[in-house]
């Protein structure tokens, strides 16, 4: 069984960063494929970023040139690298694993979730 920790939520002011990290236990972290996901009040859980195993990401196209996702290996955590942020990113962020060589933008597919992180930003 997998265990994911996120960290780093916060209150920040609009154009603000923040980074958000991810602890993962309990399994294989090199071989999963690892994402991001948030959830707005009153909306569905959506897509904002993966990387797999050998490094390969992407993001959703609300999120690319302003986040960044990378990880460590060594020390089995995954990043959320946010620059820039809006009001419209105010959200609980997810970390997710996923068993899969591949990502999925569905949160259906991915396999395990951290309990969530608050990120507010304020305009």
């Amino acid at each position: 069984q997998v265990q994911l920790v996120e960290s780093g939520g916060g209150l920040v002011q609009a154009g603000g960063s923040l980074r958000l990290s991810c602890a993962a236990s309990g399994g294989t972290f090199s071989s999963y494929t690892m994402g991001w996901f948030r959830q707005a009040p009153g909306k569905e859980r959506e897509f904002v970023a993966a990387i797999n195993y050998s490094g390969m990401r992407d993001g959703a196209n609300s999120v690319k040139g302003r986040f960044t996702i990378s990880r460590d290996n060594a020390k089995n955590t995954v990043y959320l690298q946010m620059n820039s942020l809006k009001p419209e990113d105010t959200a609980v962020y997810y970390c997710a694993a996923r068993i899969s060589s591949a990502w999925s933008v569905g949160a259906n597919a991915w396999h395990y979730w951290g309990q969530g992180t608050q990120v507010t930003v304020s305009s």
